[in-house]
């Protein structure tokens, strides 16, 4: 609720901010230095204004927002110019001055606007280079894995290689001790046939 009244909070500024515009002075195209002056302080309102509703609302629901204080506050502006001609000065040529006042709220509406797109492109941009920055993150991870995985391959072949070495070399030295034991029992044998003739040509 909270969040809720801050968010809508700055809107209801706006709405007024361009509402008091139309109780300056009537000349739109007066360019003295107090009307640049009044001007810029109100552009710059309307453009913070803006900026905070697209930083706490977003752009789609920002911009629906923004866009429909425009519309209220210029049809309660013409309301109000209409009923009290006097007091604002259109009495003469009505119809000119209620488009200059519409005009006048559109462009600080539009100031609004302004500061909306900056912040939506600032804030696109700065998660633009964190994406670009999580990417080299990612490449430089998976660079490393690839190396790891390719020592590990290497480190599980010269492993697979040491094992095979191993077998061949056991395999080697079981068959050499065949032979050896073959060559003794036969020697054995030679040795005990020899004995025995020995012993029968004693007889």
């Amino acid at each position: 609720m909270k969040k809720l009244i801050s968010s809508y909070s700055v809107p209801l500024i706006l709405g007024l901010l361009i509402f008091v515009s139309d109780f300056l002075n009537t000349s739109l195209f007066n360019f003295g230095e107090m009307n640049f002056a009044v001007w810029f302080v109100l552009s710059v309102l309307c453009f913070a204004c803006g900026w905070y509703i697209n930083r706490s609302l977003g752009w789609q629901v920002g911009g629906k927002v923004v866009f429909s204080v425009i519309v209220t506050i210029t049809f309660i502006s013409v309301i109000i110019i209409i009923f009290f001609n006097e007091y604002f000065g259109t009495f003469e040529v009505l119809s000119e001055n209620l488009i200059l006042y519409s005009l006048r709220n559109i462009t600080l509406g539009a100031m609004a606007i302004f500061g909306m797109a900056i912040q939506e492109i600032l804030s696109g941009e700065k998660e633009a280079a964190i994406l670009r920055e999580k990417i080299k993150v990612l490449e430089v991870t998976t660079d490393d894995s690839k190396r790891d995985a390719d020592l590990l391959m290497k480190e599980a072949e010269l492993k697979a290689a040491e094992i095979v070495f191993e077998a061949q070399a056991r395999s080697k030295n079981i068959f050499l001790k065949k032979e050896r034991i073959e060559q003794e029992l036969k020697e054995f044998i030679q040795t005990e046939r020899e004995l025995i003739k020995r012993y029968e040509d004693l007889k």
